[in-house]
């Protein structure tokens, strides 16, 4: 929905909010249902009725706890009946400058606002512990926006007695816990107010009039900057941005202009808009986000435009470059069926609006921002929220190297006319171990991102998979592939939980870059020979389906099991006799 992209349409999201809403749950009839609690130190029901919208729009159905105005800390240290049979999957903690209680004054010594420093970060310590301990998932802090007025005016900033100055001393102590602990996220309020600009944000009339800690219009931005943390969380983040080139990553025309003829680089203005743009895509990279090219022109024009002297991204910087005359949106779907990814993992970032339309209603799923305007290029692709970090595992920081090693991987394969001598021809080595402290974060994610071979599609927090590696009643493995063209990193994990003689599959997965490379088949001879070692006479797997793991429907069926229960909504129950089982001997090393 168009309400959604940069810039929003606040008009339409606050006042046709139901209407959206029954669009929303139209289009996604099969939503990942989530528990928010939102604990506020303001009104926070149209938070709540926004934060619902922009979730749903990526797929997540939300259920919302909210505490009694002001009660945020109560209901954090002390509980309620509610809160604790609602049982949250996140915790929002709604707060705002206007809940700090004490603030120095002009006749406070340095020594006594430290101390009022210290009391008032401990007070917010001691809250985030205590929803650790009971409920152990992610919990959201807003950090701490500043009024809208200065006390010493620009002295307020730097004098130990200013309220901005006490404000950003607080704050960092937020970041410095959020660093230091894990699901722990902070929700940057002090940006969204500045970029929505101090003095509107800080409107003191929707404060003592409604007790809002912003005003009307700003709630969607505040909505938006907590749904982008949330679905990134659950792994809805976008994977991939595909760039048209003409008069998106430079000025002019190529195929007209000539190489000299396009405006990038330091030379013109012109030139200099586009070089930033090319600088933060070329950024994007270091947090895992894969770039590829989708233009109509010749591929020779295209090639020597990225080697512009003054040009930032260069060829190898894509994973795929489609520089042709096909329609556009053929040559997305086929950059998604190349990498594997399905089309709702990209962003199209294009500056001809037709092509734009085009894609969108050709390609379901692809995000495609309004670029209007060069200059606003980057803040648009910012402000969409679409690649949102709130982890960054060894992995992300070399998506590029694992998708060119895919490619070459491809060029090998069409050497071979026989399947399993190109496989042996990869020199592969899985290894093969259960949960690692050193993998806990990839392992996570991977529970979160991985949607196509995903089994039961059981989503956890790295808290959930500690407690999996350190609970005995479960048999937790992951894997890892290394073969002659690189280091595939943790593709895939399996976790079961053994009652009595039999053991439960509650999760199988595999990152589909490695897809039919005989990984499945050594991590099912080592779930067999792990289970066997524990005694155990039977392994049961499930089954349940969603709109995008039906190339796994026949998974088990295939490793031997017996389908021993289906229900109505197809989800299905498969059982193996561990002693009648086969190894299946792949075409890899495995190391123990």
């Amino acid at each position: 929905m168009d309400c959604f992209h940069y810039p929003l349409d606040t008009e339409q999201l606050l006042r046709k909010k139901r209407r959206i809403r029954r669009e929303l749950l139209a289009q996604n009839p099969s939503p990942l249902h989530k528990k928010i609690a939102i604990l506020g130190g303001s009104t926070t029901n149209e938070v709540a009725d926004q934060l619902g919208l922009f979730l749903l729009n990526y797929g997540i159905e939300a259920e919302f706890y909210q505490s009694e105005y002001g009660q945020y800390w109560q209901d954090a240290m002390f509980g309620t009946p509610e809160l604790d049979a609602f049982k949250p999957d996140v915790i929002y903690i709604h707060t705002n400058w206007r809940n700090i209680e004490h603030f120095p004054t002009t006749s406070d010594t340095p020594v006594q606002v430290d101390e009022m420093l210290e009391s008032e970060y401990a007070r917010f310590e001691t809250m985030w512990q205590a929803l650790a301990r009971k409920f152990s998932c992610p919990v959201i802090q807003n950090n701490f926006d500043r009024p809208n007025y200065r006390l010493m005016g620009n002295r307020d900033v730097w004098d130990v007695r200013g309220r901005t100055n006490f404000i950003s001393r607080l704050n960092q102590k937020f970041y410095a816990y959020a660093a230091a602990h894990e699901d722990f996220y902070i929700n940057d309020l002090d940006y969204l107010a500045s970029d929505y600009g101090l003095t509107a944000w800080g409107d003191a009339f929707f404060w003592h009039m409604y007790k809002y800690a912003m005003c009307l219009d700003a709630i969607p931005s505040l909505a938006n900057s907590l749904a982008n943390i949330i679905k990134s969380l659950y792994g809805r983040n976008k994977k991939a941005l595909v760039l048209d080139l003409d008069n998106t990553l430079w000025g002019g025309v190529v195929g007209d202009d000539g190489v000299d003829g396009i405006a990038v680089g330091p030379e013109v203005p012109e030139g200099q808009v586009y070089a930033e743009f090319q600088s933060y895509c070329k950024a994007l990279k270091s947090i895992g986000v894969v770039l590829a090219v989708d233009s109509k022109n010749d591929e020779e024009n295209a090639l020597a435009g990225l080697n512009h002297p003054d040009g930032v991204l260069r060829p190898e910087d894509f994973v795929a470059i489609k520089a042709n005359w096909d329609p556009k949106d053929q040559n997305l779907k086929a950059i998604a069926a190349e990498l594997n990814l399905g089309a709702d993992s990209f962003v199209f970032a294009d500056d001809n609006p037709a092509e734009r339309a085009i894609v969108a209603a050709q390609v379901p799923g692809v995000a495609t921002p309004v670029l209007d305007g060069a200059e606003n290029y980057i803040k648009t692709l910012d402000h969409g929220g679409y690649f949102e970090v709130t982890t960054l595992s060894g992995e992300d920081l070399k998506k590029t190297e694992l998708y060119h090693a895919n490619a070459e991987r491809r060029r090998a394969q069409a050497a071979f006319a026989d399947y399993g001598a190109y496989l042996d021809s990869l020199e592969m080595t899985a290894t093969i171990r259960g949960f690692e402290p050193l993998y806990i974060q990839r392992i996570a994610q991977l529970t979160n991102k991985s949607n196509q071979f995903n089994l039961t599609t059981l989503r956890c927090s790295e808290d959930d998979i500690r407690g999996m590696a350190d609970d005995s009643s479960w048999l937790c493995l992951y894997g890892k592939l290394v073969d002659k063209f690189g280091d595939n990193g943790v593709v895939t994990v399996v976790a079961g939980q053994a009652e009595g003689e039999t053991l439960h599959l509650r999760l199988w997965l595999m990152s589909c870059r490695v897809l039919k490379r005989g990984m499945e088949d050594a991590m099912m001879d080592a779930v067999v020979a792990d289970a066997a070692a524990r005694g155990l006479k039977t392994i049961r797997g499930y089954y349940y389906p969603t709109a995008k793991n039906g190339m796994v429907k026949d998974f088990y069926a295939g490793m031997g099991f017996t389908r021993v229960e289906e229900d109505a909504e197809g989800n299905t129950t498969w059982e193996l006799s561990v002693e009648s089982y086969n190894a299946r001997h792949p075409h890899m090393k495995i190391e123990r």
